[in-house]
């Protein structure tokens, strides 16, 4: 089933792909060429990736699936974990007949598991997938107390949590005091409309998942047998074991090319931040 969805300037033409377990998998779709998929965040939707799809539009086919828990898809079902989104991504795979994959963040370490999966991936590219360190200490140390907050049912606190433990060095959250912060997060959540996306307020209980299913993996370091062509992105700001991460895979991952994007964190690929400068080094890789 496809229809066609107005932005301001873009259309996006909408579908669906039904998963493994029958759970629905909605999608954007925009381009002609060769087929993209992009792989969103945690706290995220596709519609995040809108302009980036539409820089890359020009020389692809792209689609942009909501990840299950949110959008246009189903519930994440029982049983949700790393090999669920592993088998979504398969199941986009073979609908679309990509062969090129991008991951952002939690998204990225869904992509990374899938290639390692999924011969027909052959050129995959990822942006700041979380990964232990050498020591094996997660970078999830915030998870647990993000949910205490969210089981006593504090979503303020609770974001400033995730917002502090995955936020660019430098940036103004991780620079103003919790204290502070929270009353701010807690109007900007009641204020949030979802004119533009989904509200915040009803992604942020989906971290519990995807952060859950990240941790499962944290320490699997075993990328040494990845055949496909891979970019591994990142920001010149982005959090310190982001960028320790990058260093790991670099490493580990033979066809491996690094492009640390400078002036630029984390969410560089999004909407409102410098999509263009990763539409750029993706259009040269997806060649």
């Amino acid at each position: 089933m496809k229809t066609t969805a107005m932005t301001a300037t873009t259309t996006f033409e909408t579908g669906v792909v039904r998963a493994s377990d029958g759970t629905r998998i909605g999608y954007r779709r925009i381009g002609s060429g060769p087929a993209v998929i992009l792989v969103h965040g945690a706290m995220m939707t596709s519609k995040g990736f809108e302009t980036l799809a539409t820089e890359l539009s020009t020389e692809f086919t792209v689609y942009l699936p909501d990840r299950r828990g949110r959008g246009m898809s189903g519930p994440f079902g029982p049983g949700y974990g790393i090999r669920t989104e592993i088998d979504d991504i398969a199941v986009l795979l073979r609908e679309t007949g990509a062969h090129n994959v991008f991951g952002l963040s939690a998204g990225a370490t869904f992509a990374l598991h899938a290639a390692r999966a999924l011969p027909q991936i052959t050129k995959l590219a990822v942006y700041d997938p979380p990964l232990a360190d050498a020591d094996g200490v997660s970078p999830l140390g915030w998870l647990d107390r993000y949910e205490h907050e969210m089981n006593y049912h504090r979503p303020a606190s609770a974001f400033v949590t995730v917002a502090k433990g995955t936020g660019d060095t430098g940036s103004v959250i991780a620079n103003i005091p919790r204290f502070l912060l929270t009353p701010l997060m807690a109007v900007m959540l009641r204020l949030d409309k979802g004119e533009d996306d989904e509200p915040l307020r009803n992604l942020l209980p989906t971290m519990r998942y995807d952060a859950g299913a990240v941790e499962t993996v944290i320490n699997d370091k075993d990328f040494g047998g990845l055949r496909c062509d891979t970019l591994l992105l990142g920001g010149e700001k982005s959090i310190g074991y982001l960028r320790t991460a990058q260093d790991t895979l670099e490493s580990l991952i033979p066809n491996a090319r690094r492009v640390t994007l400078p002036g630029v964190g984390h969410l560089a690929a999004l909407n409102d931040e410098k999509p263009e400068l990763v539409a750029a080094e993706l259009r040269s890789f997806f060649r």
